[in-house]
């Protein structure tokens, strides 16, 4: 019979069991320096007690420093126990105080411990994955500089393979912060073979990272990986799972950008990397065909950006390279013009997608294409008529984002053939025509906004307010482009149509960005429209509305000067003091302060201030409360004779007012307006009514007179 021997004991292994912090606990040690003894202390015969003090004074450092230790320790203690708790918040927080933990544990027992128990714990809650990679970004120093920088890749790897993205996309940033402090070996090895691995990952939440991390790789890559990964990044722009064909779509044309950073004109003259720009633009093509899902098309703007950035960068460089021959630049502008002549249409046909999101993220960024392809040849021919076609879109909120873009398109200084004009070519309303280069036809082109103010009188007409609201934020800033015969003639009517607007949200946007078009043509045209605009804003039922108008006023006295103020407009600055909304009412009280800075105290005396001193008088005592508190703001606006002869005395007679609540703001009031007279003032005139007011029968008015008498006493004494 056959007995069977127990298999003898594992040896006993010197690296701690890093599956539970128990052991991580149980022999954490800090890592702190030991301290320095103390120098050597010389005694004379009269320095006992200065020797002893020193002596005392070295111990009680020494023992404050092993009592900061063993604070820091004890923290230490505490996180590394909360990453074990069934407290989500307290997960959460030990996860974000990593640093600490890797500052007690010390470098190599960070690398040896933490990291593989911090590995193994990657099934953790989103929120705790996501600080996790937070954290470890800024690890570096702990784990022992840039020679070890590469060990905090293993749990990040991990952690770019999970399912939730706001995790992915913080364990993304944090390596490629770590990548910056690799050595070349490490940098290749490690991080350039994470994402190798990444990309051949079977799930595909690893693949979406390796579309992240390959764009950011490429500039350090040798030759060969370059090509290796390319052929990556390509294999995944046709990957089946559409998610990952999303992000491959959004990486790509910072890909291409950085190839071309990178490379430069050997793009398309060196053999090796002569592939590179026509392999990427086949994958643009690809991504942006219409058998792709939206969430995928929705990105052919943005690559299209980055292609024009790449392309004028290309363009530049040639230009200012002193070693390229002039037939190298006559090829790289032809395979520029070929570049352009590809993707253009691709552009153009976002335009016309059936997806709206497509259309309006085209429509939201069109100012970014036509900037990134302004100094390419023709590329403005063939990108203003498809704008134009976005301003006609059959869906509003596609309108509204390209209206929202008018002026910087504008702002380009391209020339532009006229709309219809026959001599572009019979595909030019299109866009599609951009080899025309006779000079003859170039002496008919015009400015981008001369081209675009004809499109204006349409969208003042658009159904949507949103859009007429969007145009008129935007529209007067053609103004400076146009000049003031062009602005006259073609700007000038739909901005009074937009003044006659039915909705009052346009109305007020014009108003408020009437400044640059009241520069160019000065303010006679527009005074007889502006000014029914503002009385009827000035009632509208929305006090939004009402104070929004009443925030302006300063503005348009700032640009259209004293004469602008007639009587009217005079009477509902001071008529605000009485509306039923509090914010209405304080903001027209600091409405009145601003116009007597701006047009000067002179102007305010004879013009504001009497119908301000007539609301004193009002029946309603909430009416003559609202005008001591602007009287007061006035007073501080106005030099200081004219206060104390015209406002001072007012002021103080209303603190025999019949109602509590109109004595206390005087009391308030003189506080205000108190230290802008000199001591005797202040002592002849205002304390004798502080002193009366301090006796009254309301509690109020005694309060805010005893402490607005305290305030400015204490003032004044600071400034003898």
């Amino acid at each position: 019979m056959t007995t069977t021997q127990a298999a003898p004991p594992p040896p006993p292994s010197d690296m701690p069991d890093v599956t539970d912090t128990g052991t991580i606990i149980g022999s954490i040690k800090l890592q702190h320096q030991p301290l320095e003894p103390a120098s050597p202390i010389l005694v004379t015969e009269d320095g006992n007690d200065t020797a002893m003090m020193q002596i005392d004074s070295n111990n009680n450092n020494a023992a404050a420093a092993v009592e900061e230790d063993e604070e820091e320790e004890e923290d230490a203690l505490q996180t590394i126990e909360k990453l074990r708790s069934d407290d989500l918040s307290a997960r959460v927080e030990a996860a974000r105080k990593l640093p600490s933990i890797a500052l007690a544990l010390g470098p190599e027992r960070t690398r040896d411990e933490l990291l593989p128990f911090l590995s193994d714990g990657i099934d953790d809650e989103d929120e705790v994955l996501e600080a996790i990679a937070v954290s470890l970004g800024g690890l570096v120093p702990h784990v022992g500089g840039a020679d070890y920088a590469s060990s905090l890749l293993t749990p990040l790897e991990l952690l770019l393979a999970v399912e939730e993205s706001v995790v992915r996309e913080k364990a993304a940033a944090s390596v490629i912060a770590i990548s910056q402090s690799l050595s070349g070996a490490d940098y290749t090895h490690e991080f350039v073979g994470m994402i190798g691995r990444l990309a051949n990952k079977e799930w595909f939440t690893a693949r979406i990272s390796a579309c992240t991390l390959i764009a950011h790789a490429f500039p350090k890559m040798g030759p060969e990986l370059r090509r290796t990964h390319l052929e990556y990044f390509a294999k995944l722009c046709k990957d089946d799972v559409p998610m990952v064909r999303r992000i491959a779509s959004k990486n790509l044309g910072m890909l291409f950008y950085t190839v071309v950073d990178t490379l430069g004109a050997a793009v398309f003259f060196d053999k090796s990397n002569a592939n590179y720009s026509l392999t990427l633009l086949d994958l643009y093509e690809l991504l942006a065909g219409g058998d792709q899902p939206d969430s995928v098309r929705l990105h052919t703007t943005e690559n299209c950006v980055c292609f024009g950035r790449a392309m004028a960068l290309m363009l530049e460089q040639s230009s200012s390279s002193s070693s390229s021959s002039s037939l190298e630049k006559e090829e790289i502008m032809s395979r520029i013009d070929a570049l352009v002549k590809r993707i253009l249409p691709l552009i153009a046909a976002t335009i016309d997608d059936r997806s709206w999101r497509v259309r309006w993220t085209a429509a939201s960024k069109f100012a970014d294409v036509v900037h990134a392809f302004k100094t390419l040849h023709g590329a403005m021919d063939a990108l203003v008529p498809n704008y134009e076609k976005l301003l006609q879109d059959p869906e509003a909120e596609v309108r509204t984002a390209a209206t929202y873009n008018l002026s910087e398109v504008a702002k380009t200084k391209a020339m532009v053939y006229p709309a219809g004009w026959s001599g572009a070519g019979s595909d030019s309303d299109n866009g599609m025509d951009i080899d025309d280069d006779d000079e003859n036809k170039n002496t008919h082109r015009i400015p981008v906004a001369q081209r675009l103010v004809t499109r204006l009188v349409g969208l003042t007409e658009d159904d949507s307010v949103n859009v007429r609201a969007a145009l008129a934020m935007v529209a007067t800033e053609l103004a400076p482009l146009l000049g003031k015969d062009a602005s006259v003639s073609n700007l000038l009517p739909p901005m009074l149509l937009l003044l006659r607007d039915s909705s009052s949200e346009v109305r007020l946007n014009i108003i408020s960005s009437l400044s640059l078009l009241n520069d160019v043509i000065g303010t006679d045209l527009l005074h007889q429209s502006l000014l029914p605009a503002i009385l009827d804003l000035a009632d509208d039922g929305k006090w939004r509305i009402r104070l929004a108008v009443i925030e302006r006023i300063p503005l348009l006295a700032k640009q259209l000067g004293s004469d602008f103020f007639d009587d009217r407009l005079l009477g509902l600055c001071v008529g605000w003091l009485g509306d039923d909304i509090s914010s209405i009412r304080e903001a027209a009280a600091k409405n009145l302060q601003e116009l007597t800075a701006l047009l000067g105290t002179e102007w305010s005396v004879q013009n504001l201030f009497p119908r301000v001193r007539q609301v004193m008088e009002h029946p309603s005592y909430l009416r003559r409360m609202n005008a001591v508190q602007a009287t007061a703001l006035m007073a501080t606006a106005m030099d200081v004779n004219s206060a104390q002869v015209e406002v001072l005395p007012i002021l103080l007679e209303m603190h025999y007012d019949p109602v509590p609540n109109v004595r206390f703001n005087v009391a308030k009031g003189l506080g205000i307006v108190g230290t802008v007279f000199d001591r005797s003032v202040y002592q002849g005139q205002i304390v004798p009514i502080l002193t009366l007011m301090e006796n009254d029968p309301d509690r109020d008015v005694r309060y805010f007179a005893s402490k607005t008498k305290e305030l400015l006493s204490v003032a004044f004494e600071k400034s003898t």
